[in-house]
């Protein structure tokens, strides 16, 4: 599907963001494991997160969809999942692909993953290999470190004590939900702390959860409890927003009910350094804060970026860099070689899109300097199968000359199905629309 973008007179309005990628994956998975029902509320039904749901229906977990954003997890207890009687294909989630394998490598039986393309070539050994020191079977492409994978789980697992080479919520999130399953302590060591939804959400169900540092630590030993999650707004969504209402004349956008945790929240941080106008209200919430964020049109003044900021704002990068090119100065970004492998090479497919656009973007082997104050042009670019890199192209277009085309967007709907939707209310009239649906 092909995006045709042109430049609105102004950006004003709220608007409301679906619930929180992370946060619905993980309320989903842990309410599969709990004794007793999860009723969730806000969850993200996009792609991935359904994904997450379909294979765990397929481990014998009931899914019940109450509503919009409404389901009733039943939860099997620590010993009810069952062999799957096919392959878990987890589309393009590596959320899913990565946190299931930390579910099944407590399970004693054997499952297979999947995925798309882009998930087949993302690396998995990173969380296969403590899985096996665990004492899980993990084989497949790659000498185990490519989808597709079969785990044959083992129940207990070893205690783990594991330092993990890079910074990951995924990595350190699948070794947890195995320690759930294993005979004494789980701890993982990270060289930056990342997100930490799992170890929030873990405690809320009742597990016993210990943080010192960069380092958490996981006892087992008693049943998780089902509960009512509410999940937040998912502030990587967010973000394409408040980045529109910072660069595009004239605006002023808010967006309500958007998670704010801590290790979360580094765009807002970086947002704030380079000059945005940002306002910060109605914050509520104590497991998974949320808050009402407001973005002014402003002038922007690059920043440089690095070291343990980068997996607080991960995600955020690809609408980061459009920032960046509309901002007066340099911005660099280092630190952040983990943009190579999401789904698509991000640092490759932002300099190479935004340079089609008119930026100057530099490649580096761990992120991109990009010099910012020149105007860009409408130009067709493509989202190389990637969904954050289709929504920063398309917030590109918002201030660019002329009109701006996006190849290959239906990759928004693993993780924002109204994207379009949603901009095209903070207008007089729609800015962004498929091509050939009326403008």
């Amino acid at each position: 599907m092909r995006v045709i973008v042109t430049p609105p007179r102004r950006l004003a309005g709220t608007v409301q963001v679906p619930g929180d990628k992370s946060v619905s994956h993980r309320a989903g998975l842990l309410g599969a494991l709990a004794t007793g029902p999860t009723e969730i509320t806000g969850f993200l039904e996009s792609l991935d997160c359904l994904n997450t749901l379909r294979a765990l229906q397929a481990l014998g977990v009931e899914v019940t969809r109450k509503g919009p954003g409404e389901y009733r997890i039943g939860g099997a207890g620590p010993g009810g999942l069952q062999e799957p009687d096919n392959v878990l294909d987890c589309g393009n989630s590596g959320t899913s692909a990565r946190l299931l394998l930390g579910v099944l490598a407590g399970q004693p039986f054997w499952s297979v993953l999947t995925g798309d393309d882009s998930l087949r070539r993302r690396p998995m050994g990173r969380v296969a290999e403590p899985l096996r020191q665990m004492g899980a079977s993990v084989v497949g492409r790659g000498e185990g470190s490519r989808l597709p994978l079969a785990i044959r789980g083992a129940r207990p697992l070893k205690g783990l004590r594991y330092r993990s080479p890079v910074p990951s919520a995924q990595v350190k999130s699948a070794i947890l939900l195995a320690g759930l399953f294993a005979d004494g302590e789980v701890s993982v060591e990270e060289p930056a702390p990342s997100r930490d939804h799992t170890e929030r959400m873990l405690r809320g169900f009742g597990c016993r959860v210990r943080v010192d540092g960069r380092s958490v630590t996981v006892t087992p030993g008693g049943d998780l409890r089902g509960h009512s999650i509410r999940v937040p707004g998912d502030i990587s969504s967010a973000a394409f927003f408040l980045v529109a209402g910072a660069i595009v004349p004239g605006s002023a956008v808010t967006v309500s009910g958007v998670g704010v945790n801590p290790t979360r929240t580094g765009l807002l941080d970086v947002l704030g350094e380079m000059g945005a106008e940002l306002g910060i209200s109605d914050r509520q919430g104590d497991d998974e804060p949320g808050a009402t964020l407001t973005a002014r049109a402003s002038r922007l003044r690059g920043a440089r970026l690095g070291g343990a900021l980068i997996p607080r704002l991960i995600d955020e990068l690809p609408i980061l860099a459009v920032a960046a090119a509309a901002a007066e100065g340099v911005t660099e970004v280092l630190d952040a070689a983990e943009l190579r492998v999401k789904e698509s090479d991000r640092i490759a497919t932002l300099g190479a899109e935004l340079t089609k656009l008119g930026a100057r973007v530099e490649e580096r082997a761990d992120g991109f300097r990009i010099r910012g104050g020149a105007p860009l042009r409408g130009a067709v670019v493509r989202s190389w199968g990637d969904h954050r890199i289709a929504m920063a192209l398309i917030v590109a277009g918002l201030v660019a000359e002329g009109q701006t085309v996006v190849e290959d967007t239906q990759c928004i709907a693993t993780s924002y199905p109204e994207f379009l939707t949603t901009l095209n209310a903070l207008t007089s009239e729609p800015c962004a629309y498929p091509e050939g649906a009326p403008a």
